[in-house]
């Protein structure tokens, strides 16, 4: 069972929660996508994410590749310790491309 949250605090900017993981997969896709058809600079806070597995990490690699494609950007504002410690043990900071990661 998934604990997926999601909330867009203003339009382009989206803060996630909960758990990304495979349970979790079909509505995060869904809540990515969506939002970045919806504008051409995402800002995605991923401070409120408990848990992160692969598929949460393939679901950003995903928002990536579709930002790249589109010729649109993904900001990442913040990461929470559970996604900053598998994004660093995967060794994916630079493979994000163009997810910026900005440190408030």
């Amino acid at each position: 069972m998934s604990d997926f949250e999601h909330t867009q605090t203003e339009p382009g900017h989206l803060a996630l929660a909960g758990d990304m993981n495979i349970f979790a997969a079909h509505a995060m896709k869904d809540v990515l996508l969506d939002n970045l058809n919806a504008t051409d600079i995402l800002k995605l806070d991923l401070s409120g994410v408990t848990e992160i597995d692969t598929t949460g990490i393939q679901l950003l690699l995903l928002l990536q590749k579709e930002a790249e494609r589109r010729d649109k950007q993904v900001h990442v504002l913040a990461l929470s310790p559970a996604v900053q410690q598998v994004v660093s043990l995967l060794k994916l900071e630079a493979s994000l491309g163009h997810v910026s990661i900005v440190w408030s």
